[in-house]
């Protein structure tokens, strides 16, 4: 049985009587929600979704050869490994991919893509 001291009984009836329903206990929900925003760890799990859209919007055979790397300000940045893969995503079928995986996000969180020759 845990005894609590007179000043962790006076705060605790403070708490209730301000309004706080549990003593001034936050949920798990608040607490980790604060610790992710303050962490910027909240910001990289949203960016990991961008990323999941792209692999997901180009398939797992473009995937491995147009590779997102990073995510900013709305700039979607792709490596590629070859020339011709550079030249088609930046010609003909980038654009298209961009709308897919913001279809997939459900808004339009991608707002350029930056294609880039892998070195």
């Amino acid at each position: 049985m845990v005894d609590l001291s007179v000043s962790e009984r006076a705060g605790s009836e403070r708490g209730r009587a301000q309004g706080k329903e549990r003593g001034g206990v936050a949920s798990l929900r608040n607490v980790l929600g604060a610790y992710l925003r303050s962490s910027g760890l909240e910001r990289q799990f949203s960016n990991a979704r961008v990323h999941q859209a792209w692999r997901d919007a180009v398939g797992p055979a473009m995937a491995s050869r147009a590779r997102s790397v990073r995510f900013e300000n709305g700039v979607l940045e792709v490596h590629v490994k070859s020339a011709a893969h550079l030249q088609e995503l930046k010609s003909f079928t980038g654009e298209g991919y961009r709308a897919a995986a913001n279809r997939r996000l459900g808004g339009e969180r991608i707002q350029r893509v930056e294609f880039r020759l892998e070195r």
